[in-house]
Parts: structure tokens; sequence; C-alpha cells
């Protein structure tokens, strides 16, 4: 049986989490959606950083779940969407974070037009280890890179290295 996807913290939300502890200025005041965030660590990181308002949403009502209970144990403001918002319109969000997202070829053409749309009103940043699916190098800034250390039930490797992306418009 696979195990819940959402139970982890990816190396892609942990790159996020990090440079937002690291720098928390990145996100004061802002607006922030934690998009397909799992158990929501990267909406976690900013709600304690000082995000004027987060938004986190996974498809998967677990995931939900797990995000409710996490923002709950550590008394964080998160709002939690077990819902898909790809198609939202711009301009809800400032800031959008992005972990792990391009493992599979259906959801990352599912997801990468809509947020490369909202690129165009706010920052999207994704976090990535070397996912198969990951946008053309012309369509992403590099800006940060870090070693994560993995575990061997995840990952083929005990270290992934993770680069943060500044996601371009479309």
């Amino acid at each position: 049986m696979a195990p819940p996807f959402w139970a982890f913290a990816w190396p892609g939300s942990q790159v996020l989490a990090r440079t937002i502890l690291d720098d928390p200025s990145r996100v004061r005041g802002a607006r922030v959606l934690d998009f397909a965030a799992g158990c929501g660590l990267a909406a976690l990181a900013a709600a304690a950083a000082g995000a004027a308002h987060v938004d986190a949403c996974d498809i998967d009502p677990l995931a939900a779940a797990a995000m409710s209970i996490n923002a709950q144990a550590n008394g964080l403001a998160v709002t939690i969407h077990a819902k898909d918002v790809v198609g939202t319109a711009p301009g809800c969000w400032d800031l959008i974070l992005c972990g792990d997202i391009c493992y599979e070829g259906p959801m990352t053409r599912h997801i990468l037009p809509w947020l490369r749309v909202q690129a165009t009103q706010a920052t999207v940043w994704v976090a990535d280890p070397g996912r198969a699916y990951l946008p053309a190098p012309d369509a992403m800034q590099a800006f940060a890179c870090h070693d994560v250390p993995t575990s061997l039930e995840l990952e083929d490797h005990t270290h992934r290295r993770t680069t943060l992306y500044r996601l371009l418009p479309a």
C-alpha cells in the first residue's frame, strides 16, 4: 500500500518553509496560498512568519484534515480548502507556494497554465527536487538551492538537491 503522500514533509515544502522562516519579510503582510499543500508545512511557515492571510489547498480531504490539525496544534490561522482551486481568477494572492507539484504529467499539464496566469499578478514559487515534469528552464528563474535529507520510503536517495524557482508569467 502506498504511503499517504500528505503525511510527509516533501523536499519542496521543506525548502519553501525554510526560505520563509529564514526571511519572514518575504511573506510579512502578504496574502499567501500553499498550493497542493499536503500537510501544510509551507502554509504554517507563512502564517508563523506574519503573512496577512494564508490559504492552503489540497484535493485530498485527508490532507485538509491534517492541515487543520497541524494549524491548530501550532496555534496558527490558516484557511483550508479541500478542493481544486485551479481556475480561480488571478489577484486573490500575492504569493503562491508550490512544493513538489511536477511529479506527474497530467497534473502538471492541469496546473501549470493556471499558475503561469497567476504569475501575472502574484509571485509564484516552485520548489522542486528534479521531478520529471518540471517546466522548461525558460519558464522559471532559480533563486535558491538546498540539499534536503529525505526518506528512502519516499525517494531513491537519502538527500535531494531542491531548487526554488520563481515561475514566470504566461
